[in-house]
């Protein structure tokens, strides 16, 4: 197994343009995630440049761009909140340890191959998770859109001092914030190719705060320590040991969605495929290394990739690049970021938010499925206001019991016991023949489909139903799953139908089907003879079994009785 990305030189200008216009990109990104988390500018631009290194040659997803992203940086925000009032002092040193932790989890994650599980959830829980997280990280770009430092208490404290905030607005940064959103949001699109919407309202917002507002103080982000970063070793505190790890399992499932729904997106503008596993130990690697060195977490950003493949990224090189790029960028010009406005973050993170939301299926979600859309909400409402790991256990918990019910019910339908010849189920010639011969008194029990739990209930409900037969022929032949609830109701029925002293006749129980009725003793009710693998030959020995001896002569198709 290769334990680096797929990297070669047979695409090195491409690789190389890529990058570069990639780390443009992330510069302005870094910064206002930096701000925005509380950690400080610094931390977010060690986290894009080491997430982005590590990730980038470790992962499995060639033309990946890493760094901290809109959905990461929420969480870290909360993290970092809580840890700081929880332990001024070590708060900010526990913060970082969550993100090395949240990359060790992301390891476990992909060498235990939990890859192709990680985004196996439904859309409109993913849908309104992500728009949870835009709509939370707008919120928290209200106070320094306005001009002022943000409230204690996240969403729920800045929504409380909105009425502060709107009174003691600053129209000066506010300003700088609005051009900033209006430069990112009415750019024309054929500028774009030359320069990226933010680092252009970076660059034009700093300009003028300084030489229009230069006398006004407006709050701006400070010196950025000038060098290579100091190493952050782990600092765990007894009493918030348990929190620790929570909000690293959550932070480490985020990055895994975040990173493996850019790289599907990869995917389909490169038509590659990626290796999920391999990329979840990359971004693991990443997320540790950037916490032991006190920068942000990140995952797969989606604006970055789409950006570095159609500049002409193949490989990962490109994002190796992109990631040396921002090293050169930070150390050599660490004293001209200290003037940029706070405002002009704002605005930039502000956009963020507003595009994370899934504006999309937010306008038809509704016209889709009533009960999806309901979910959707309800997540969206939870991940604000409550919690991010509450908001997708409860949307994923509601969303598969929605859909087992609605599977069950159409299931169901493949559960029937029928005496005579029936139009619902295709039978032969030869098997009508033999239910007419019956008189009632042979019933045809069909299974058919994937039996899961959910169809026990039809199993029960079709069994109970059963009045006066003399044999039953359970035909099985049609089922490729067979659930153990579904398994146990089948038992319950073979075995009452053999107390009641009806002979029970089995069809077609072969494989998968076999093994587990056997591990549950069935067979014991049903004798060896009375297994067949047509349902044809089942009927007829059913039908003649009842039968005078006299009438056992009669004309019949030769009988070929073989086990199940």
């Amino acid at each position: 197994m290769q334990i680096t990305n797929k990297i070669h030189f047979r695409n090195l200008q491409g690789d190389i343009f890529g990058g570069v216009t990639a780390a443009v990109i992330a510069l302005p990104m870094a910064l206002a995630f930096g701000i925005a988390s509380g950690a400080g500018a610094t931390a977010g631009l060690w986290g894009a440049v080491i997430v982005g290194f590590f990730a980038a040659l470790f992962g499995g997803t060639p033309t990946l761009i890493s760094e901290p992203t809109g959905p990461m940086t929420v969480v870290q925000t909360a993290v970092i909140a809580s840890l700081v009032a929880a332990d001024p002092d070590n708060g900010l040193a526990m913060a970082f340890t969550v993100v090395m932790m949240a990359g060790l989890f992301q390891i476990a994650f992909g060498l235990l191959k939990l890859g192709k599980y990680v985004t196996m959830m439904p859309y409109t829980v993913i849908s309104g998770f992500m728009s949870g997280i835009g709509i939370i990280l707008v919120i928290l770009q209200l106070a320094p859109f306005l001009g002022q430092a943000s409230p204690k208490g996240g969403v729920i404290g800045t929504l409380q001092a909105l009425p502060n905030l709107v009174s003691n607005v600053r129209p000066v940064e506010t300003l700088l914030a609005l051009m900033t959103v209006g430069i990112i949001w009415f750019m024309p699109s054929r500028w774009k190719k030359f320069a990226p919407p933010q680092l252009v309202a970076l660059v034009v917002g700093t300009i003028i705060s300084i030489t229009l507002f230069g006398d006004l103080d407006i709050r701006r982000i400070g010196e950025i320590q000038a060098g290579l970063p100091a190493l952050q070793l782990p600092v765990f505190q007894a009493d918030q040991l348990q929190k620790m790890l929570i909000d690293a399992a959550v932070l480490g499932m985020l990055g895994c969605i975040d990173a493996l729904l850019t790289s599907v997106v990869a995917d389909s503008l490169t038509r590659t495929e990626h290796n999920s596993n391999k990329e979840l130990v990359g971004q693991g690697i990443g997320n540790v290394m950037s916490g032991l060195f006190g920068g942000l977490g990140g995952a797969g950003a989606t604006m970055g990739t789409v950006v570095n493949i159609q500049s002409g990224g193949r490989t990962a090189l490109s994002g190796l690049i992109r990631a040396m790029v921002l090293l050169v960028v930070i150390l050599g010009a660490a004293k001209l970021a200290a003037t940029i406005p706070l405002a002009v973050l704002a605005g930039i993170a502000f956009k963020v938010g507003v595009d994370i939301i899934d504006w999309g299926f937010l306008k038809r979600a509704h016209h889709v499925s009533i009960k999806g859309a309901l979910i959707m909400y309800a997540v969206i409402a939870l991940t604000v206001l409550v919690d991010l790991i509450a908001a997708v256990g409860i949307g994923v918990f509601i969303a598969n019991i929605l859909t087992i019910d609605r599977m069950s019910a159409l299931q169901s339908k493949s559960v029937k016991s029928i005496s005579d010849a029936d139009d619902e189920i295709l039978l032969s010639a030869n098997e009508k023949r033999w239910l007419d011969e019956g008189n009632g008194r042979v019933l045809l029990f069909q299974l058919s489909g994937p039996m899961i739990f959910g169809v026990a209930k039809a199993i029960a409900r079709e069994h109970n139903a059963i009045q006066e037969c003399a044999a039953i022929v359970f035909d099985v032949s049609d089922v490729p799953h067979l659930g153990v609830t579904a398994s146990l109701a089948l038992e319950n029925a073979i075995e009452e139908a053999a107390e009641k002293g009806r002979a029970v006749y089995m069809v077609g129980a072969t494989g998968q089907t076999r093994r587990r009725l056997e591990k549950l003793q069935v067979f014991r009710f049903v004798p060896e003879s009375h297994c067949y693998e047509d349902r044809s030959e089942a009927l007829k020995d059913a039908v003649l079994a009842l039968r005078p001896q006299e009438d056992e002569d009669s004309p019949a198709s030769s009988s070929v009785q073989t086990t199940c």
